[in-house]
């Protein structure tokens, strides 16, 4: 094999620790409240908002690191103090052990993913860039889609420890072969950077995910989310303003203003949106919808990243050939076209040969298309000396993009209590059910609307007497329970025909009576 591919299989396996802890924990949760059950649902959702923040906030502030002191030292730090963590995780008694090692993680996981994929870029001429960002922003992205599924098998045939242990294996391997194959690289920049850039970037960085993540639990009208965000928004510009005086900024306002490294920077933020609250939607569809078990879950969600990695290799061939353009076009349409399959076929019987397998392939294959066409066009105009400090901020993008998605998807769907979602309202095929769906059993929505009309407190009537306001209220709840449960009863052939024909205003109408004289 040649020497290039060996550099991006050491450089992809650290990316692949990195990016699957921030999903493939989640599916562990439930089985870390219930072994920690003295402590409460506040304290542990830090197990998972903790990494997210500390993650996003310090992946900036390491590549510019790196760039200075070298990459290859920044990786290794990285490597071995993210297997050391797992361990700790893994073995962690309590949970304020297990947020501090989580912690740590993050630290660790911010030094490796910039660095990782500097080593890639450095190694590949520029005519194979674009393949070779691609590949690795796939792998990125394939490692966070089988979150789900791995973590499903493992706290199935085992605990949750085993999600952590999984790193172990593989952070030692590419230590192991790094140590050998990787050499020392770093930009021309000598000074460090800034340091009050690093803490206006971390704090701005850091509360804009904060107020992302705990959204959804504290309520976005709360006042830590709005603090959070107030202070996000005034950090930017002061962080703006002082990187473009300083002699050492954080982050060179040249690599911003780059018209093919905002695009995209921006579409990996919207990208992430989408394909990391699709993962979460797909999780709380199967195992509250379709009642699966999470090996079931896992089994079904594997699809999505085999098509992914499939498609990978050739979109980036395609991006070094014909550009970024050509290729993330087509992928975010095909990914729009699996979510729309899925939102308007799926129901509440499952089905996974005949509407979910094509959804889920269209979505991954198009997903392979996307993100390594745009993770290429935010990476392929850089300058050597800059490899570090431009793959964390696109790296930074996705990071906040998935914490946005993760949050919206939980917003509309509903938060998971235990294993379950207690109100998946808007699953894929909540939208639109089939008609078939219809029929086999009744609306939940009709059922609760029909209860709420039985259990209403009857209106204040307008005429006086104590018998005429029971009689008024009496008839006012039998029309407010016909009203709603009419629609949700089933009908004749008939009766259904006169309704549509109602509606399309060519059903017979009653002969108006003469007025009285």
């Amino acid at each position: 094999m040649d020497r290039r591919w060996k550099v991006f299989l050491v450089a992809a396996a650290g990316a692949l620790v990195a990016f699957l802890d921030v999903t493939i924990v989640s599916v562990a949760f439930p089985d870390i409240e219930e072994d920690f059950s003295a402590a409460s649902r506040s304290s542990l959702s830090w197990v998972l908002s903790g990494y997210n923040i500390v993650f996003a906030a310090l992946l900036v502030p390491a590549g510019r690191i790196a760039d200075v002191v070298g990459r290859r030292r920044v990786f290794f730090l990285g490597l071995a103090g993210f297997t050391f963590a797992s361990l700790l995780c893994a073995a962690a008694p309590s949970v304020e052990t297990l947020i501090a090692a989580r912690i740590l993680q993050a630290v660790a996981a911010a030094a490796i993913i910039p660095t990782s994929l500097a080593f890639v870029l450095d190694e590949f001429p520029v005519s194979e860039r674009a393949t070779a960002a691609g590949l690795w922003g796939a792998a990125a992205a394939v490692s966070a889609a089988i979150g789900p599924t791995l973590g499903g098998l493992l706290v199935g045939l085992g605990s949750w420890r085993l999600v952590f242990l999984i790193n172990l294996p593989i952070g030692l391997l590419a230590l192991a072969y790094g140590v050998r194959l990787l050499e020392e690289a770093r930009g021309r920049e000598r000074l460090l950077p800034d340091a009050l850039g690093v803490v206006l970037l971390v704090g701005a960085a850091g509360l804009l995910t904060l107020a992302i993540v705990k959204g959804n639990d504290w309520g976005w009208a709360d006042a830590r989310v709005l603090g959070a965000l107030a202070g996000a928004a005034v950090l930017t510009p002061l962080l703006v303003a002082r990187s473009r005086r300083h002699p050492s900024p954080v982050v060179e306002p040249a690599l911003l203003r780059e018209r093919s490294i905002a695009m995209g920077n921006a579409g990996t933020l919207l990208f992430a949106a989408a394909g990391f609250g699709i993962i979460l939607n797909n999780v709380l569809f199967l195992t509250e919808v379709w009642d699966y078990s999470g090996i079931e879950t896992g089994l079904a969600l594997t699809p999505a990243p085999l098509a992914m990695a499939a498609a990978a290799g050739p979109a980036g061939r395609a991006s070094d050939r014909f550009g970024q353009r050509a290729v993330a076009l087509p992928g975010t349409l095909l990914f729009a076209l699996g979510t729309l399959w899925l939102a308007t076929q799926s129901g509440t019987q499952p089905d996974f040969l005949g509407v979910w397998l094509p959804g889920v392939l269209l979505t991954g294959a198009g997903a392979g298309m996307a993100y390594p066409s745009l993770g290429s066009a935010a990476l392929a105009v850089l300058p050597a000396e800059s490899f570090g400090v431009g793959s964390a901020i696109n790296a930074t993008f996705r990071q906040i993009g998935a914490a946005l998605g993760v949050a919206l998807v939980v917003a509309v769907v509903g938060v998971p209590s235990g294993s379950r979602a207690p109100s998946p309202r808007l699953h894929w095929g909540a939208f639109a059910p089939t008609s078939e769906s219809r029929r086999r059993e009744p609306s939940r929505r009709c059922d609760d609307a029909a209860a709420r009309a039985r259990d209403a407190p009857p209106r204040r009537p307008r005429r006086a007497g104590a018998r005429a306001d029971a009689a008024n209220a009496r008839r006012r709840a039998a029309r407010r329970l016909r009203r709603t449960v009419a629609p949700c009863a089933p009908r004749g052939r008939r009766g259904a025909d006169r309704a549509d024909r109602r509606r399309r205003g060519r059903a017979p109408r009653r002969r108006a009576r003469a007025p009285r004289p």
